[in-house]
């Protein structure tokens, strides 16, 4: 069993923190050791101590951190080579979190004669269709030569390898291993469910409680421009469909003005829910799941949509088109979501038989290709493959 420093997030929360804490748990469980080193001031007016209080792995100190990107302070890389010095791990394995210490990584972990993975999580459009793919795309260029020097890079589709390669990182680094999700916690409300426990159905009472009797269409994620939601409210707004409600979960710099500007019966305005099960009970109670994103990686809140049964729309923008295809939901363009949705909305009002098919394609497709084991799985093998022969810098 290898002993791995992860470097990564635990707040504030967002894809890459869910990825970390779910990936470094299913390590451990399977007899690896993980020190997590992550970005936290301890004592700060901004500090989340629920997540560092007792907490045995190494925390650096930053300047800035956003679900986007962190600057840390100039004195984490003095204290990220003291901590790495003091645990000799195996292999270093970094999250990257957008950060300019991302870049020094290799130097310092060659210094240290220790193997260095990345996981690459930048949202990308292959089309360059939208002022965000753009941008996504300056990121890729950006960070390539850099990653043209760690050891292994993993990213979540072969589209975002072509990316890659294209921009000048080997082939042989680079790793294509798919986000996962534990079907079982993501599941179906069902008798026969794991997931139902008291807890659990309590949860879905107070949901009831606060929407109503409806049938719920739902999206779950941060609420920023590169995540589209203004199409969706607007897509919602032509079609005003009876007896269904749109709650939006999550928050962002946009929230605000779009809460401001839609504000209806048939709108719920959920905001950010920290409670795991509460977010279970959510997806549970939802008939259908929207993801409207200009630019995406592999959204794990789509993978946990589509494992608890939701009939899942998206967009082709990173993986989630190839994740939807052939069936196992309905793909939109980046380009026009709002007329898109004016034409699907209708049909999904109107068709619980189609959803209710939809949602068990969707998971029928988790359990063949993107369950936590499967991605654990092809972890090990990786790390044991580059342990066994690391790549020469």
């Amino acid at each position: 069993m290898a002993h791995i420093a992860w470097l990564g997030k635990k707040s504030p929360f967002c894809g890459n923190v869910t990825y970390g804490l779910s990936t470094t748990e299913a390590l451990r469980q399977r007899g690896h050791q993980t020190s997590f080193i992550h970005f936290d001031n301890p004592g700060s007016p901004n500090s989340t101590t629920s997540l560092v209080a007792n907490d045995p792995d190494v925390s650096l100190p930053y300047l800035v951190k956003s679900q986007v990107y962190t600057i840390p302070s100039p004195r984490a890389q003095r204290e990220l080579r003291e901590s790495l010095e003091r645990l000799q791990p195996d292999l270093v394995h970094a999250s990257l979190t957008l950060s300019p210490l991302d870049f020094r990584l290799p130097d310092l972990c060659q210094q240290l004669d220790v193997p260095l993975v990345a996981t690459f999580h930048p949202a990308f459009d292959a089309g360059l269709r939208n002022l965000s793919a753009g941008t996504q795309q300056l990121t890729y260029q950006l960070y390539a030569p850099a990653l043209a020097r760690y050891d292994r890079v993993i990213v979540f589709s072969e589209l975002q390898a072509e990316v890659l390669s294209r921009l000048g990182v080997s082939e042989e680094r680079l790793a294509v291993i798919p986000n996962g999700v534990d079907p079982l916690r993501w599941a179906p409300a069902s008798p026969a469910s794991s997931s139902v426990t008291p807890d659990n159905h309590i949860c879905r009472q107070r949901i009831r409680e606060r929407v109503g009797p409806c049938r719920i269409f739902l999206y779950m994620g941060r609420v920023s421009t590169e995540k589209n939601v203004e199409a969706l409210l607007k897509g919602w707004k032509l079609v005003n469909p009876e007896g269904c409600k749109l709650v939006i979960v999550g928050d962002g710099p946009l929230r605000a003005a779009l809460e401001n500007a839609h504000t209806s019966d048939n709108v719920l305005w959920w905001g950010y829910e920290a409670d795991l099960n509460t977010r279970v009970a959510l997806l549970q109670e939802a008939e259908v799941f929207v993801l409207p994103s200009l630019v995406e990686g592999l959204s794990i809140a789509l993978l946990e949509a589509m494992a608890s049964g939701c009939a899942c729309l998206a967009t082709d923008a990173g993986a989630d088109g190839e994740v939807l295809a052939d069936g196992a939901g309905i793909v939109l363009s980046t380009q026009g979501v709002t007329t898109q949705l004016r034409t699907l909305l209708p049909v999904l009002r109107d068709q619980p038989v189609l959803t209710a098919e939809l949602g068990r394609r969707a998971r029928d497709r988790v359990l063949e290709r993107y369950t936590l084991s499967r991605n654990i799985d092809a972890l090990e093998q990786l790390y044991k493959t580059l342990l066994a022969a690391p790549l020469a810098a």
